[in-house]
Parts: C-alpha cells; structure tokens; sequence
C-alpha cells in the first residue's frame, strides 16, 4: 500500500492539517515541527500526490503554452524563456502547437482546461471570438505575439514593425536603393507587421524606388527558393532582407551556391537574432528579437494573474528591437555598382 498523508500525521503525531502546511511551505508552523514531519517524510519515503493536492488547493502548479510550432530555433528560445521564468515560480510548463491549423489550436486549448492554471497562447488563429469559445471565462490567459482588437487577456510583442523599419534604413544608410524582401506566412501576424514596417520604410526613405517582395515561410528552405530566385534574375537587388533569420540562411546557402558573395556582390539581413546567426559565414546582420525575454515576460504576468486574477485593464507590452550589424552588410568596395549586378 502506498504510504498516505494519514500516515505521515500518524507517525508524525500531528494532525493532516500541519503535514499539509509543511509540504506547502506555509510560514505558520514552527520550525521544530517542520523539521520532524519533513524527517517523517523523507523517512516514510512519501511523496504528496499532485492530483490529491489539486483537489484541494484547485492549483495544478502547471501552465500551458501554446505555440504555431515547436521547431526551429526561435520556438526553442521562446520556450527556454518561458521554462527559466516558470521554474523560478515552482511551475510546470506543458506545451503544445497549433501546426498552423485552427482545429488543432481550439482542439489543444480545450484538452489544457482542466488541467493548467492558466495559458500562454501564439497563435495566428486567435481572435476574441476564439478565445472566448476556446477558453474558460476564469482561466488566465496571457498573449505572445497575437493580435487581437479589444481583448481582454494582456498581451507581449516585439516591436516587429519598427525593427524592420531600422533594417531597411540601415541599408539605405549603407547606399542600397534596390532592397528585395523574403516575407513570411501571410497569416501570421509578425511576418505581417515586418512587411508592414519594410514597405513603410521603402514609401519612406526611397521615394519611387519599387518595392520587391518575395514569398516565403519563415523556414529555411523558403529561404533558399528565395534566394535562388535572386541568383536567377538579370538585375539583381544590391540587399536582400529576409524576415526571419532561419529564411536569411537558406539565401545564404542560395546565393553561395550561385557564386555571390555577400557581401560584395549583395547585402544580406534577417531578423531575430537567433543563436546560429552569429555563426555563420559571413556572421548575419540582423534585427534582436528578445524572444527569450518575451517569453520570460509572459510567464511572469501569467503568474501574476493566477495569484491575483486581473481587476482592471489588462497589460500590453511591446518590447523594443534592437538592429544588429554584422560582416553581411559590410559597406560594399568603393566604386562598386551597387544593386545592378547582373548575370
């Protein structure tokens, strides 16, 4: 028979109650006595039941995250800063994806009721009509990089419009007037607002000057279709600004399979500043996402409106990012012919 609470308190001759209270941490036992029942504890080999306790404090100690998907660098630092933020608050982290269907999302959404404390969501599918079929009016809900007008829960973003403004001025500041750009999944709403802020930039600070949109993912062999496309056109663009870094790598690996160099023969950005992106060669300039802090961030509100669910205004947060430079968008030789390469 498996030992029970019963028998730590009988052995212990306490009451259930104050083995309770010192397996929870509570301040008001002495620590004598908390020091004999853990003694019993650890001599009984009695380790509490967390559904028992669930039924009696209705707290599971676990949140669910949802996410678009799981592979992929920027997901492994989104979910490496969500997991540092919970294991600091004694929480579990159960994680799900959405693999870009709006089933499989409401589908995950529901099985988490029940068995979470409350939700981290990213996810293109959301919407408040959404979240209010999907989730439950008093489970905490907090949103990653999802838009929705009006809504109730709080909300964390990067400032994805404004880093991909920088990027493009960086570019015009490094005399590039042709600037192609690989876009990422139409329904997602950071690819969205990146695009948003490169044709933004380009009304801006190129007047007249066309723009250039390639589609892509957000995986690398987008990326490289992309970047074959270049390699393939009779003028070339003189920068090409890849919406995230993963599809800024596979240009890599297109345009050095067809004999350019970047940066001579052209300019190469992405966005994110996943880990990878300082490693390869030429190291890639890029704009700083802060997705683990995002990540870290969002936990942390979550927390906080278990322990105190929200009375007023939800909180939203935009989180700054940052233009990182690096050798792929080195200023080009003097006297170079700069986006009129041809094949």
């Amino acid at each position: 028979m498996a030992t029970t609470i019963k028998d730590v308190a009988r052995i212990a001759g306490v009451s259930v109650a104050t083995v309770s209270r010192t397996l929870n941490g509570h301040a008001n036992v002495i620590a004598r006595t908390r020091e004999h029942v853990l003694g019993v504890v650890a001599q009984l080999r009695f380790v509490p039941s967390s559904a028992a306790r669930s039924m009696i404090t209705r707290r599971t100690h676990t949140v669910g995250a949802l996410l678009p998907d799981l592979h992929g660098e920027y997901f492994s630092e989104l979910i490496r800063g969500i997991d540092l933020a919970a294991r600091a608050r004694g929480l579990h982290l159960l994680v799900s994806s959405s693999h870009g269907d709006a089933a499989e999302a409401a589908a995950a959404l529901r099985a988490m009721n029940g068995r979470v404390d409350g939700l981290l969501v990213m996810s293109p599918h959301v919407s408040a009509d959404f979240l209010w079929g999907n989730v439950a009016d008093d489970l905490p809900a907090v949103l990653m990089n999802t838009h929705v007008a009006g809504g109730r829960h709080s909300s964390f973003a990067v400032d994805n419009h404004g880093g991909a403004y920088a990027m493009v001025r960086h570019l015009v500041e490094r005399g590039h007037r042709d600037i192609a750009f690989v876009a990422g999944p139409e329904s997602n709403f950071e690819a969205q607002e990146r695009l948003r802020g490169y044709r933004c930039a380009i009304a801006a600070l190129l007047p007249g000057v066309p723009e250039q949109v390639l589609q892509g993912d957000f995986t690398q062999e987008s990326g490289f279709r992309a970047g074959s496309q270049v390699v393939a056109l009779t003028r070339r663009p003189g920068a090409l600004f890849a919406s995230n870094d993963m599809m800024a790598i596979g240009c890599l690996a297109a345009l050095n399979g067809g004999g350019l160099r970047v940066p001579n023969d052209i300019a190469l950005a992405g966005f994110d500043d996943v880990p990878v992106s300082r490693y390869v060669l030429p190291p890639l300039t890029t704009v700083r996402a802060r997705i683990t802090e995002l990540g870290g961030l969002a936990l942390e509100r979550l927390a906080s409106e278990i322990e105190e669910p929200v009375r007023g205004a939800p909180l939203h947060q935009t989180l700054r990012a940052d233009l990182v430079v690096r050798q792929s968008t080195a200023s080009p030789p003097p006297g170079a012919a700069i986006g009129s390469n041809t094949s």
